[in-house]
């Protein structure tokens, strides 16, 4: 079963690093999500019940928001989050490491929806994709840790190199997660 989880985890990765190569925005959102319900399958078939399901439902969040962007659609996901937490957390017994791997959710959750500036978005996502390092890792996911190594690494070079681009001359721009 192992080898099945890392082979939808190096899935993941691959289609990341497709989906970053996207200049349409919803071809982003599309091949973004294929990425998002591989790595959740990926963290479903390594048992960690917290990170499969934040990925998908931000894999369902990005299909939706291929077509709707509201407050509407942001509560759902927030509340969604929020549910599972507690379902985990209570009716589960959890432990605290879960904790993790929802705030990086919601991060994502919010950024995705409510940040409109690009760097701003970047900035809030290197957080959450610090913390989804750490959940990796403390798991026990190795393409789970390369999946969040490459989105930082993306993050950090796309920043490093708007720091040296005048704020008139940046065109669109789509968020990692």
């Amino acid at each position: 079963m192992p080898f099945i989880a890392e082979a939808f985890g190096a899935l993941a990765v691959v289609l990341n690093f497709i989906g970053y190569r996207q200049n349409d925005v919803n071809r982003y959102r599309f091949i973004s999500a294929l990425a998002l319900a591989s790595v959740s399958t990926h963290f479903f078939l390594l048992g960690a019940m917290a990170a499969g399901i934040g990925c998908l439902l931000a894999s369902v969040r990005n299909i939706i928001a291929m077509r709707y962007r509201s407050y509407g659609v942001l509560w759902f996901f927030v509340a969604a989050n929020l549910a599972f937490l507690a379902y985990e957390w209570f009716a589960l017994q959890h432990g605290w490491l879960i904790l993790v791997a929802y705030a990086s959710s919601l991060i994502f959750t919010v950024g995705s929806i409510v940040l409109q500036d690009a760097t701003r978005i970047r900035q809030w996502f290197i957080v959450a994709e610090v913390l989804g390092l750490i959940y990796a890792v403390m798991v026990g996911s190795i393409f789970g840790s390369v999946f969040n190594i490459s989105n930082l690494a993306s993050i950090v070079i796309k920043l490093r190199q708007d720091r040296g681009t005048p704020r008139v001359a940046r065109g669109p721009t789509s968020s990692s997660d």
